[in-house]
């Protein structure tokens, strides 16, 4: 069974060392709240991670680290009880990560041995090009391949124009424009999609995630909602995830709407987002260009022949300003993780000497 799941030798050959400890291979395939579903050899398994996994990931301040959908794990598997015990985390492919919404945990892995990240985005008054340059520069940087996915071509009044604008940025990435409900550029989709593969679907709320499944599956699997009327802008209708093996063998999964997508380690995917830009950066006459009044500044010169466009000159300034944020952040954050457990070892040294003393 795990066959259809998009198992590989690559896989085997990590999972080796656990197979002689007993354990059992598995894909999670349904993740909510901290409870799991595993396609394994004997099925479908509900999953807890063990105890001494937790305590190792958090000692180690890699949350990052825990099992997402899409991930390979080694579990402890109870057939009997339909019930596994996840012990380990196969090593990942790709990963789709993005920088989580509170202050504590910096990295949130979205999703996990992606082929395909299929960025989706709405062709209404909702549609943001410069959200879709944040996605792709994710995109590129998790390893999958990304497609742009236009949706709702029926309900848009200005087709060519939208999709020029995704053209404009995609630089490399495919753009489709399609709609569900007529069916228009649903085929060219579809053909995207290849057995044993495996794509994620990223985008805003309301955006038609959740229907793009239902159509690909042929049946009602995903909730969906409309939009607002006053801003064009959708409701949350996924609350987990799920990856969705679908009659093709193709394996897809829909995630929680995400306007915003906080960008983590992505210097090389925003370099291949915005590639047009560092290759004038290149062409400057500077190595260390300012890009401000600079002689020879090739940068400058394409804003104002009209080469570059201003907006997206900004756009990329303001990942690349968001990047070094979180770089300065991490350090710190690093440093008093440091701190904090060189303070507990010292606390558990100074303790043990006492007893130490107490003894007779």
């Amino acid at each position: 069974m795990i066959n259809l799941y998009g198992w590989s030798d690559r896989d085997g050959q990590a999972f080796a060392p656990y197979e002689a400890q007993g354990y059992v291979p598995g894909r999670v395939v349904v993740q909510q709240r901290g409870l799991y579903t595993l396609v394994t050899v004997h099925g479908e398994l509900r999953a807890q991670l063990a105890g001494r996994l937790v305590h190792e990931v958090q000692e180690g301040g890699r949350d990052g680290d825990l099992p997402v959908v899409g991930d390979w794990v080694a579990a402890a598997a109870r057939p009997e009880e339909g019930s596994a015990t996840i012990h380990a985390l196969l090593p990942r492919r790709t990963a789709f990560v993005r920088k989580a919404a509170d202050t504590v945990q910096t990295v949130q892995v979205v999703a996990a041995n992606i082929d395909m990240a299929l960025l989706v985005a709405s062709m209404n008054a909702d549609f943001n090009v410069r959200r879709l340059e944040r996605y792709l520069a994710t995109a590129w940087q998790s390893g999958a391949r990304p497609v742009i996915v236009l949706t709702k071509a029926d309900l848009c009044d200005r087709p060519d124009e939208v999709v020029a604008a995704a053209e404009a940025v995609a630089f490399g990435a495919p753009v489709l424009a399609v709609s569900a409900m007529t069916g228009a550029g649903m085929a060219e989709l579809a053909a995207q999609l290849r057995p044993g593969e495996t794509y994620v679907l990223v985008g805003s709320s309301g955006a038609g995630k959740s229907t793009l499944v239902n159509a690909f599956a042929g049946a009602e699997l995903m909730a969906t909602a409309g939009i607002r009327e006053d801003d064009a802008r959708g409701r949350h209708t996924t609350t987990h995830r799920e990856l969705v093996r679908l009659p093709g063998g193709a394996l897809i999964l829909d995630t929680p709407g995400m306007r915003e997508l906080g960008l983590i380690d992505a210097e090389e995917g925003l370099g291949t987002a915005f590639d047009d830009i560092e290759a004038l950066e290149r062409d400057c006459r500077f190595s260390d260009c300012g890009h401000g009044n600079e002689p020879g500044c090739a940068v400058r010169a394409a804003l104002e022949s009209g080469q570059l466009d201003p907006d997206r000159w900004r756009s990329f300034q303001k990942l690349q300003r968001e990047l070094a944020h979180l770089d300065r952040k991490d350090d710190r954050v690093a440093r008093a993780a440091e701190k904090r457990r060189w303070i507990v070892r010292n606390k558990a040294y100074r303790a043990s000497l006492k007893n130490k003393n107490r003894d007779p």
